[in-house]
């Protein structure tokens, strides 16, 4: 088992407020305000953060499953768009769509999407996500 720890602080009233997290093991921080968050503002957000650590996770778990099929990835990069959206009932994360590039040799296109929509549902990260639509765009590259 492991841990991991952040930390997050937030001043003031929603709209003219600001936050700040950190992480623990690395020390890094950034600030995010009402408009990181819901109008497309400069700084980070929760949301932001969500998606790095789906994206992160998604391409380790992609590289150790097409490895266990008998491939060995060079690289995988993923992209996560997070989509936050009022709904009526508040604001949801309602989608993520990752988007996840890779270099493997010995594998074809089909290959390479069917092992990326396995690895969607195995990712820790993506079954903590359980209620978000994630979908997944693989595309082989340079192999």
């Amino acid at each position: 088992m492991s841990k991991h720890f952040a930390k997050a602080v937030w001043n003031g009233n929603l709209k003219d407020g600001n936050g700040k997290y950190t992480l623990r093991s690395s020390g890094f921080e950034d600030a995010y305000t009402f408009n990181s968050r819901f109008e497309d503002g400069k700084k980070s957000s929760p949301e932001e953060l969500i998606g790095a650590a789906l994206a992160a996770c998604f391409s380790m778990a992609l590289a150790n499953d097409l490895n266990k099929d008998g491939t060995n990835p060079e690289s995988i990069e993923t992209e996560a768009e997070v989509i936050l959206k009022n709904t009526g009932a508040g604001f949801n994360i309602t989608e993520i769509t990752l988007t996840t590039k890779g270099r493997v040799k010995g594998i074809d296109q089909g290959k390479f999407v069917e092992a990326a929509e396995k690895t969607k549902e195995n990712c820790p990260v993506g079954k903590a996500l359980k209620a978000v639509e994630i979908k997944v765009d693989a595309e082989l590259i340079g192999s």
